[in-house]
C-alpha cells in the first residue's frame, strides 16, 4: 500500500463464491497488521449486511482464526489453506 511513505499493512478481503461459481467482494479492509479483531470486525459487517448461510470458510494459518468465524458464523465448515 503506497500513500506518503511507504509501508507494510496487511490487507483482509472476504470473497463468496455462489452455487453458479461467479465469485465477488464481499468486505474488504486495511490494517496495520494481521489479527482476528479485524476479521471479526469484517465479518459482523457482512452479516449485518444480509450474508447469513456460509457454507465454508477457507483462511490462512491466522491463530484464533476458526474461533472468530464460528462466534459469527456457528455452523459453518472450516478449512485450512494448504497453500499458505
Amino acid at each position: 500500500l503506497k500513500r506518503q511513505t511507504v509501508s507494510k499493512e496487511a490487507i483482509y478481503i472476504a470473497i463468496g463464491i455462489r452455487e453458479d461459481g461467479t465469485k465477488e467482494v464481499l468486505s474488504y479492509a486495511i490494517a496495520p497488521t494481521e489479527s482476528t479483531y479485524v476479521w471479526n470486525e469484517l465479518l459482523q459487517d457482512i452479516y449485518s449486511r444480509g450474508v447469513h448461510d456460509v457454507l465454508l470458510f477457507i483462511t490462512d494459518g491466522l491463530k484464533g482464526m476458526k474461533d472468530t468465524i464460528h462466534q459469527i458464523y456457528p455452523k459453518a465448515k472450516y478449512q485450512h489453506c494448504c497453500v499458505h
